[in-house]
């Protein structure tokens, strides 16, 4: 029990009795339950209360005028809280009441915490006093009232007396509605047969845990934690910590108990969270998995190699797990992809349950990375946090990069490190070409503005700067500075200062880091700035030398800004190609420019930027870019140079004739090496940046060429990965295979759509599909998109059909974006229809999926957006607040806009909707800015293109 939590050290009676701490905690428990159980029941048989507004008067200043930090002379210490959630059809409704002790540390006449959609009453102060025996006492303190302040989601406790330094504690009775918003305290519900299960989870990050209880609901004010969470008796009730005792009925509250949970250690309140729910679980020793009763075996390779990676991670930290156990649930119905609330981690369905021989490959690397990064999230983020949202990628950025280290661990023949350079870091350097990026540490008050930078700045880039750190200082030497980080700030929190301040004297110590730079001075450039560097290198084939300057990269016709960084640069040659060492030959400076004698003869290309470990594109001049292409078009010699390079050398060129620096003829005539490329990592470079072209011109004359073209270089890959998937394959070769269908198919690739089809209607055929599905796993994505859009409304039907009778997550996750894939454009109306609608059959969760998918068919794309136009007050209303999921469907309705129609529409829209966009603003600032930037390229690349493909196909 947290000291103070309305509870007596011993009771001593004049000329009576004395009752020893135990009975006196004993008797005080009933007590307090027994008056907590009289208030359940009041409410519980009461009807169930509407919404109301919130009790204060209505704002008309914008957010970023609303000041929101709470001020710093009362501090939280310890919380007791008590919550009963009611889990059935009319009362999703819970109560409570907290215990908090605070530490006053400016005398003050108020204590101001956070509440918001939640009724509060019975508020009581009092101050604790200590004697010379260390027993404790209570003085009540007068309240003179209290006062709900919406605007900033304030509860303001004014006292009637000067509040001295010292402890005090706040009680505080409230109520509440659980969300249907997927936040807060919320539902959630699954079927079985015909009945519907509900439960109770929570999602409090980032400043949700005020939904829940009154709190200080701030990152850096942690305090330790005591959860009762009541429930049935035919449920379970799972917390951060292990249950303490034995569940305990409550008064006046039929087939209630309560279930009390230990004290956590010192932590911040977006990481508090319980799930209620009638779920099985499955252990190994102090881990557990749980899920649905008849999902539960999806579980196991989760408990696999959740163990594993844990272990892991507590040797390269140095830092042994510090909590007594770890639960893992999937739940139904959840926003995010997963949650690493300490100790009790929350899932998707689809990011935590694999079924073997009905998931994909892709979807159990997705399942071990997600699994991976959360359990990384447990030293980074939780035992330390950032000290406020602005060095949020200190978070995400930590465990995005070393997830990939620990699925290195249990799956080495994955290659996810490798996999990260063209997955992650290239589609993050896509975004942060735009001007309207944001630095990775963002300044952020409102709750709104916090929502918008869970982005893939701070995920992507964030991981791609740590990457680089680890790169030029040495895994040995940045290892043991985060230890000391971690280890110097433990159950703290910290700014981006703390940890370049450790990393800086391990530096110096090791003799990595010269005595006058310090790892701020380098990492600042990096993280307070938007954007990123392209090094332009330019020889001079006379003397050997090279000037090497370097500006903002941004997309065509962008605003360049005047940034600059500290850059590391490394670089090999043709005469003896290293393409292992990482190591720095230099460091350009801000305002610089470098002129270096290369170890390179005249006719011998240089590569810079060895396994893209600098966060940075390249440019070279013309010279060095024909000798890399003729070596790339060499079939025996190509392969010297190394495969991230290959990936890098595509993608930088393809990049650069997209941001208008290069002839689009330059990077062309380099993808056509691609048709002797046989690994996997150039070519998802490649595939990726291919994309945007086709998107831009898939409704242009010259898109018969494109194909073509593309089909070309396919074509030898075609026919040796053909369409049977073998188990057996490692998993870059299914990779491979699986990206290489699937652009034929789309495309139009004769054999590759007839088997497509095939297989498809011999599932249709199958006496029992939803027992007996034909189709392998890693071919189901090409084989239903394929199927569905060379067919009618019976293919679409039928895969309607088995996505509704599902029980795979993975599984569901594949039909629902195959679903779109129809040409039938009544069929995706009424589908993006039924994403937005209650008992419709798609989760709220899924909802962006469907408009994700609808937007990749080209005939879908200015569907989708007439539909986010036509039902934008619709949309705001069904997904409230989450500002992930309406980013999403702004981002793909808009992405592919690239006329002055488009771009007037999405003005006029815009316009029409100023200031009642909330969250949404900036992610509309950004699409605004990526439909300008799709129009200049149509009038400033097409025609190159154009010209490229009458001379080449």
């Amino acid at each position: 029990m947290p000291k103070g939590a309305d509870m007596d050290g011993g009771l001593t009676k004049a000329g009576g009795f004395h009752v020893s701490r135990c009975c006196a905690l004993a008797l005080a428990t009933v007590l307090a339950l027994l008056l907590f159980g009289m208030v359940a029941a009041t409410y519980y048989f009461a009807p169930c209360p509407c919404r109301s507004p919130p009790k204060a008067y209505p704002s008309t200043r914008t957010r970023s005028s609303v000041y929101v930090r709470l001020p710093s002379s009362v501090v939280p210490d310890a919380y007791d809280v008590s919550i009963i959630p009611f889990l059935w059809e009319g009362n999703f409704t819970f109560i409570g009441t907290v215990h908090i002790i605070v530490n006053v540390t400016i005398p003050t006449y108020n204590i101001t915490l956070h509440s918001a959609e939640l009724d509060v009453s019975d508020t009581n102060l009092s101050r604790i006093m200590s004697d010379i025996v260390s027993d404790t006492s209570e003085k009540p303190v007068s309240i003179k009232y209290a006062n709900l302040d919406a605007d900033r989601e304030f509860y303001v406790v004014y006292s009637n007396e000067r509040l001295e330094v010292g402890q005090y504690k706040l009680s505080i009775k409230f109520k509440g509605l659980m969300s249907d918003a997927l936040k807060g305290i919320y539902q959630s519900s699954y079927s079985v047969g015909n009945t519907t299960r509900w439960l109770a989870a929570t999602q409090f990050q980032p400043t949700d845990a005020r939904r829940a209880f009154p709190c200080f609901d701030e990152p850096a004010l942690k305090a330790k934690f005591t959860l009762r969470i009541g429930r049935t008796e035919n449920m379970t009730a799972i917390s951060n910590m292990p249950r303490n005792g034995l569940s305990v009925p409550i008064p006046d509250l039929p087939g209630f108990v309560m279930d009390s949970f230990a004290e956590s250690v010192p932590m911040s309140t977006y990481l508090i969270a319980f799930v209620v729910s009638d779920f099985e679980h499955l252990s190994e020793g102090t881990f557990s998995v749980w899920a649905r009763s008849d999902s539960l075996n999806q579980a196991r390779y989760a408990l696999e190699i959740g163990p594993r990676i844990l272990r892991h991670f507590e040797g390269y930290f140095q830092i042994s797990f510090p909590l007594p156990k770890v639960d893992m649930v999937a739940l139904p119905d959840f926003g995010a992809g997963a949650m690493e609330n300490w100790g009790l981690i929350t899932y998707r369905e689809s990011t935590m349950l694999y079924q073997q021989g009905v998931s994909e490959n892709r979807h159990k690397e997705h399942v071990g990375t997600v699994i991976a990064h959360e359990l990384a999230h447990q030293w980074f983020g939780n035992l330390v946090t950032p000290s406020w949202w602005s060095d949020l990628w200190l978070n995400e950025g930590f465990a995005t990069y070393i997830e990939s280290l620990g699925v290195d661990v249990v799956e080495p023949t994955w290659r996810t490190s490798d996999q990260f350079v063209v997955q992650d870091m290239q589609s993050v350097l896509k975004l942060d070409a735009y001007a309207s990026s944001h630095p990775v540490s963002a300044p952020v008050a409102h709750p709104e503005e916090i929502d918008e930078i869970f982005d893939s700045i701070s995920y992507g880039k964030g991981a791609a700067l740590i990457r680089m750190m680890d790169h030029f200082l040495t895994t040995r030497i940045f290892k043991q500075g985060l230890t000391n980080y971690l280890k110097s700030r433990a159950y703290q929190c910290a700014t981006q200062d703390d940890l370049w301040s450790a990393l800086t004297v391990e530096g110096h110590k090791e003799g990595v880091l010269a005595k006058d730079v310090t790892i701020k001075e380098i990492m600042d450039t990096w993280t307070l700035q938007t954007g990123f560097p392209v090094v332009t290198v330019t020889r001079n084939y006379q003397d050997g030398s090279a000037v090497i300057m370097q500006q903002r990269f941004v997309h065509l016709n962008s605003s360049k800004g005047e940034n600059q960084w500290w850059i590391p640069l490394s670089y090999t040659s043709q005469a003896e190609p290293d393409f292992e060492s990482t190591k720095p030959h230099y460091w350009m400076k801000p305002k610089e420019t470098l002129v270096e004698y290369l170890k390179a003869q005249p006719n011998h290309w240089v590569v810079f930027n060895i396994k893209q470990t600098g966060f940075y594109r390249v440019n070279y001049d013309q010279q060095n870019w024909e000798l890399l292409t003729k070596q790339l078009m060499d079939p025996k010699k190509y392969i010297q140079i190394g495969e991230i390079n290959r990936a890098q050398i595509v993608a930088d060129s393809l990049h650069l004739a997209r941001a208008g620096i290069l002839n689009y003829s330059v990077a062309l005539n380099i993808t056509k090496y691609l048709n002797k490329e046989i690994s996997y990592i150039p070519w998802a470079a490649a595939f990726s940046d291919i994309a945007y072209i086709d998107a831009m011109i898939n409704k242009m004359p010259i898109y018969d060429k494109f194909k073509k073209y593309i089909l070309s270089l396919i074509e030898k890959l075609y026919d040796e990965t053909g369409f049977v998937d073998n188990a057996s394959d490692p998993q870059l070769t299914v990779y491979k295979r699986v990206d290489v269908l699937r652009w034929a198919c789309s495309l139009g690739h004769e054999d590759c759509v007839r088997n497509a089809v095939t297989q498809f209607q011999n599932w249709r055929s199958s006496p029992q599909p939803d027992r007996n599905n034909p189709i392998s796993p890693n071919l189901k994505a090409t084989v239903y998109c394929s199927a569905i859009r060379e067919g009618g409304q019976a293919e679409w039907d039928f895969a309607w059909e088995r996505y509704l009778k599902s029980n795979v997550g993975s599984e569901k996750s594949l039909l629902l974006t195959a679903l779109a894939c129809t040409r039938e454009t009544w069929i995706l109306s009424r589908y993006l229809h039924w994403a937005v609608t209650e008992g419709s059959g798609i989760r709220k969760q899924d909802a962006s999926s469907v408009f994700v998918a609808v937007s990749d068919n080209v005939i879908g794309q200015p569907l989708a957006f007439a539909f986010l136009r036509d039902n934008w007050m619709r949309i705001r209303k069904y997904f409230g607040s989450p500002v992930f999921i309406i980013s999403t469907i702004i981002k793909v309705t808009t992405g592919d806009m690239n006329t002055d129609f488009d771009l007037r529409m999405l003005k006029e829209f815009i316009a029409d909707h100023i200031g009642e966009m909330g969250s949404a603003t900036a992610v509309f600032d950004q699409s605004l800015e990526r439909v300008q930037v799709n129009v200049n390229w149509m009038k400033h690349s097409y025609k190159q293109i154009e010209e490229w493909l009458s001379e080449n196909v």
